[in-house]
């Protein structure tokens, strides 16, 4: 029995394992989505507790998939859990896991790329940006098919203070998986900070760094290439590394956080003096070349040979 004055803490009743829920659904991983299941509870709990305080807070679970970190969530008697899962084949499920929290669960059958998060909570649990973080958490066990865009689009919603970060400086705990099979795991907790270490625009810090990354096992100066035409190219990116004080012959990896912030805020000045600079886009570049390639084949004709011209 709880002790006198205290509510006792909220508890799942019996339920089939997860084990049983995928073979009771006939579920399966899909290679081709990077899926990988959390079928150890002890592991799901461990990932839930990095997030940190989670009695009575609201949750956004993305990709709950067969509910593995579901469970763990809801045992640590949150608020409210909102499921957002795109695979209709895990909503059966998830709909077992809602009727056994009454009240506490809500699922979204839905694509979190496009999932509009700004009515998702309350808004008496909005702070200011400045203020503590809001009693609000994103947990999720992204697979490697959709980790990419998704961070790029919080990092985006947080320089904008838009989406999940509608109510302050959102917290996040996310999951990373090796390949398909493997149960090794790197666990990230994200807390966005009141200022930005590099006070520049989003796009801009986003395409510098996409840049860098490129060519990630060759020299930085390699990806920072990509960032101007191909003309002047050479001097233009010596020019960059110059001012921005880095060594060109660093990998991406190493380059360090205020390497990043000079190379932002050069980029930033060379964008300044030359409008049309931010709007190159390398990619762009080598298709028109590729087209100009393949029309000048189809238009050139090979010389005729002496048995041709007997024929």
């Amino acid at each position: 029995m709880a002790a006198p004055g205290r509510v006792a803490a909220f508890r799942l009743p019996p339920l089939p394992t997860i084990g049983e829920i995928i073979k009771l659904y006939r579920l399966k991983a899909q290679r081709q989505l990077s899926q990988n299941f959390l079928l150890d509870l002890r592991l799901t709990d461990k990932i839930v507790k990095q997030a940190g305080e989670l009695k009575n807070a609201h949750v956004c679970e993305v990709g709950p998939g067969p509910g593995g970190i579901t469970r763990s969530i809801l045992s640590a008697d949150v608020e409210q859990l909102l499921l957002i899962e795109k695979d209709a084949r895990f909503i059966p499920g998830l709909q077992m896991l809602s009727e056994a929290a009454p009240g506490k669960v809500r699922i979204v059958h839905g694509d979190i790329l496009t999932y509009k998060m700004e009515k998702a909570f309350p808004k008496h649990l909005k702070k200011d940006w400045e203020d503590e973080p809001p009693d609000i958490h994103i947990i999720g066990n992204l697979p490697f098919s959709v980790s990419t865009p998704l961070i790029i689009k919080w990092l985006e919603n947080v320089s904008k203070k838009d989406g999940p970060f509608t109510y302050g400086r959102t917290q996040m705990t996310l999951t990373f998986q090796k390949e398909v099979g493997e149960v090794d795991v790197a666990v990230v907790h994200f807390t966005p900070l009141v200022q930005p270490k590099i006070q520049q625009p989003f796009e801009l810090v986003e395409k510098v760094v996409r840049s860098v990354f490129q060519f990630r096992r060759k020299y930085c100066f390699r990806g920072l290439e990509t960032l101007f035409p191909e003309s002047g190219r050479l001097k233009r990116t010596e020019q960059l590394m110059m001012t921005a004080n880095v060594d060109p012959t660093l990998r991406p990896f190493q380059l360090s956080m205020s390497q990043f912030r000079n190379l932002c805020n050069t980029y930033r000045k060379m964008c300044d003096e030359d409008s049309s600079l931010f709007v190159f886009d390398y990619r762009e570049e080598l298709k028109q070349k590729k087209t100009t390639r393949n029309l000048l084949k189809s238009t050139s004709q090979p010389e005729q040979t002496e048995e041709e011209d007997q024929l």
